[in-house]
């Protein structure tokens, strides 16, 4: 393994505000560049009570401006929602301000239930099946200038923003073997074709202008405190925002609880642990050997960390356990 990046959602706590979420991922930033994470991903999520990052490109700058030299990521950007147009200047514009830090991840899914998609782009559908041309069409912005082209993204043209497909399933796999592009599966929510995506995406990939050999990184929870308890407590909170979602019934981040059967039946218990399998959660013992683990398992190039985490303070010190095992582990 070569890398380990965090991927941070900037939770909305129950009796918080977005603006309070925003300055607690910058300082979360700010935390991660010191502990020696290379990567900084924020997520594009939209009508969610409980996550502040929808204007992904914003809350990015944000974030870019507090810090030094951390890299900045979408993780991603939803195409569909977007002209591709648009997100070339967007990106192009960050990597103007933040030369060589600027990272964009792309996503084929909403990000969201469907009336805000519809509201969003209201040809989505035909959006997502154009997913593979609008990739192109993005790459073409960040390329040089070609002769006669009349459509340019300013700033965004020349820049070659490294641009990564991200995906729960085959299909981004396969495409971003097929255009030689580095590829990051969603594991942490969407386990069960962690395998067989980094599979298909290796045998398949092709040599690019972008990349000379396959790029994976794979995301895991990461709930790190002095003790196993502790840790179990601190990951009630994403098992809640998550059975919340199954319920259809979203909101703010709420705090852990003693026992998860307090409030969630055992089938949606099951559900979460069946969604939340890839999670490392503990004292930095059980996480570094649920780490080492995965590692020999995946064989990923990058791991990409990540935690809903009540308690600001809490969040911080799993994240930082987190760093320190990891960079053992990659040297």
């Amino acid at each position: 393994m070569q890398a380990f990046s965090l991927l941070d959602l900037s939770p909305i706590t129950e009796g918080g505000s977005a603006r309070q979420a925003l300055l607690n991922s910058r300082a979360l930033a700010q935390h991660a560049e010191a502990g020696g994470y290379g990567r900084y991903w924020m997520a594009e999520h939209h009508n969610m009570t409980g996550i502040a990052s929808a204007a992904t490109a914003v809350a990015l700058g944000f974030v870019a401006e507090g810090t030094q030299s951390i890299r900045i990521a979408a993780g991603g950007v939803m195409l569909p929602n977007h002209s591709p147009l648009v997100i070339a200047e967007q990106f192009g514009t960050l990597a103007s301000l933040y030369p060589d830090r600027v990272d964009l991840g792309l996503g084929r899914a909403p990000g969201t239930d469907g009336p805000t998609m519809m509201a969003l782009r209201r040809d989505h559908m035909q959006a997502a099946n154009e997913f593979p041309r609008e990739v192109q069409e993005l790459l073409h912005y960040f390329g040089p200038e070609q002769p006669g082209q009349r459509v340019r993204a300013v700033p965004g043209m020349g820049l070659d923003v490294p641009v990564w497909l991200l995906g729960s399933s085959l299909f981004s796999a396969q495409l971003a073997a097929e255009l030689g592009l580095p590829f990051a599966f969603a594991s942490h929510f969407a386990p069960d074709m962690l395998g067989d995506a980094l599979r298909v995406y290796r045998e398949r990939f092709k040599p690019s202008r972008y990349l000379d050999a396959p790029y994976a990184a794979a995301g895991v929870n990461v709930f790190a405190a002095d003790s196993d308890a502790e840790a179990q407590r601190l990951m009630t909170s994403l098992q809640q925002q998550f059975i919340a979602l199954r319920r259809g019934t979203p909101g703010p981040l709420k705090a852990p609880v003693d026992d998860l059967a307090t409030v969630a039946t055992e089938f949606e218990r099951q559900q979460v642990k069946q969604a939340l399998a890839e999670t490392a959660v503990g004292s930095p013992e059980t996480v570094r050997l649920w780490l080492e683990q995965f590692i020999d398992r995946t064989r990923v190039d990058e791991v990409i960390v990540t935690g809903q985490i009540h308690d600001h303070e809490a969040r911080l010190k799993s994240f930082g356990l987190a760093a320190e095992i990891l960079r053992d582990l990659v040297h």
